[in-house]
């Protein structure tokens, strides 16, 4: 296969995990007669324990017991990003409450993307002012232009919607507070990032040992979010204790609590599919160390394409006026165009 070729299967199988996460927040949509807390923490044991927690046992040498395996490396600094990381992953649940899945996952994987590229190439030492450095900052400088533009489609949306369909589009809409938290979540959920990288030497055991270049990511993937699962869960817990909610988990019919699970397991493993996307895809793209370090950027950039696409078949921008639209438009290019940037000039 030439290195080309090599490129836009890795670039595709990143896409497909990315449509998967962009997806992920719909399934939720049909959790019945559960509190968002309650849902928050079914789906979450879903999404960053049980899918994680196969995917590193595909991910481990053949007769090799994960604890062997994680005894190669530093496990507690993966999981300390991990944890950091589920506060941004907490707050990017409400970022789709206050401002729906378009604009929330807009702002908050904009913030994720640029920390979550630059900050482990500083870590290492590349200078972002010249050669490979300076196209993964040109790169990340067009990926936040890309969200700016979509985040004044929908500053334009805001304005132009009727408060009636704002309200029944997005429930609890609230511009200011969604701005606030989705960039704050975009700034912690860039730790994820960092705990991929802090997991390094983990993942090089796997590969001495045999792995495929494929799967010898994901036992450091399990590391991260069980980090971020511990934040989430404690929260959750809390949130189910203040607002008496915990009895919701089981005082539900049958068929709603078997619903309701369905739903969140579906939900859970769309959402994991994204970093088991972005392993696989990483292994084709190796001819490229420039879209190595990008590969970060091009999935954020490519959940904000897809995010927005159902926040379109979700009705979010119904309504919101053909300015609106022609910027939404422009913005997604932009982000489309980023995704290629550095194959182009690299």
């Amino acid at each position: 296969m030439s290195a080309a070729a090599s490129i836009l299967l890795g670039l595709f199988i990143i896409a497909i995990g990315s449509f998967g996460q962009s997806s992920s927040y719909v399934p939720i949509n049909k959790v019945k007669q559960w509190s968002w807390e309650s849902f928050w923490l079914v789906q979450g044991i879903f999404a960053w324990l049980v899918f994680p927690f196969i995917g590193a046992l595909i991910g481990r040498p053949q007769g090799v017991a994960l604890n062997q395996l994680y005894a190669q490396g530093d496990v507690w600094m993966p999981v300390l990003y991990g944890a950091l990381w589920g506060i941004g992953g907490l707050t990017f649940g409400l970022s789709m409450r206050y401002l729906g899945v378009a604009l929330g996952q807009s702002i908050a994987l904009g913030t994720c993307s640029a920390f979550g590229t630059l900050i482990p190439a500083l870590v290492k030492g590349t200078d972002l002012f010249h050669g490979q450095g300076l196209v993964l900052l040109l790169g990340v400088c067009i990926t936040i232009a890309g969200i700016a533009v979509i985040g004044y489609a929908g500053a334009l949306r805001s304005r132009n919607m009727p408060d009636e369909e704002r309200k029944k589009a997005i429930k609890d809409f609230a511009l200011t507070k969604g701005l606030l938290v989705a960039l704050f979540a975009g700034v912690m959920s860039a730790c994820f990032s960092l705990g991929l990288d802090a997991g390094a030497p983990i993942k090089q055991a796997a590969l001495n040992a045999g792995v495929s270049p494929l799967f010898a990511g994901l036992p450091v993937i399990l590391l991260v979010t069980l980090g971020g699962f511990v934040t989430n869960a404690c929260y959750c817990i809390e949130q189910n204790i203040i607002h008496k909610s915990g009895r919701e988990y089981f005082h539900v019919p049958v068929n709603v609590f078997f619903n309701n699970l369905l739903f969140c397991a579906l939900a859970g493993v769309l959402w994991y599919s994204q970093f088991f996307g972005l392993e696989m895809g990483k292994s084709f793209l190796a001819s490229s160390s420039v879209l190595i370090a990008f590969s970060w950027s091009i999935l954020m950039s490519l959940n904000v394409v897809f995010s927005n696409v159902w926040g379109i078949i979700l009705k979010e921008w119904k309504d919101s006026g053909r300015k609106t639209a022609v910027w939404l438009l422009i913005g997604l290019a932009i982000l489309i165009f980023s995704i290629f940037f550095p194959s182009i000039v690299g």
